[in-house]
């Protein structure tokens, strides 16, 4: 069974950077479609970034110019570089396989001062 492991959220002030990973429990879950989605209490799961195999990605207006993803096979590991935090980021932020339906169990970011 495909496991994924969300890592490097936390508390970061406005205008600064996180990193967070999606790491795989097999490197066949993130060589396809890899998406990112955030979510806060009593709204929706919004898609923020997504990437397809051959590297492409697409992002949410809202994170456009300011969010990259990328991925690395070798470490079995999708990145969410997120720059330019505004507080409107502060969520969960969940990853997951689209080829095996797989979601983790999230890391929370703070976006305050």
């Amino acid at each position: 069974q495909v496991q994924l492991v969300e890592s490097g959220g936390g508390l970061a002030q406005p205008g600064r950077s996180l990193r967070l990973s999606c790491s795989a429990s097999e490197s066949v879950a993130i060589q396809y479609v890899v998406t990112w989605f955030r979510q806060t209490p009593g709204k929706q799961r919004e898609l923020v970034a997504r990437i397809s195999a051959d590297g492409s990605a697409d992002y949410a207006d809202s994170v456009r110019g300011r969010f990259t993803v990328s991925r690395d096979s070798a470490k079995k590991t999708v990145y969410l570089q997120m720059d330019s935090l505004k507080p409107e980021d502060t969520a969960v932020y969940y990853c997951k396989s689209e080829t095996f339906g797989a979601w983790g169990r999230g890391t929370q970011v703070t976006v305050s001062s």
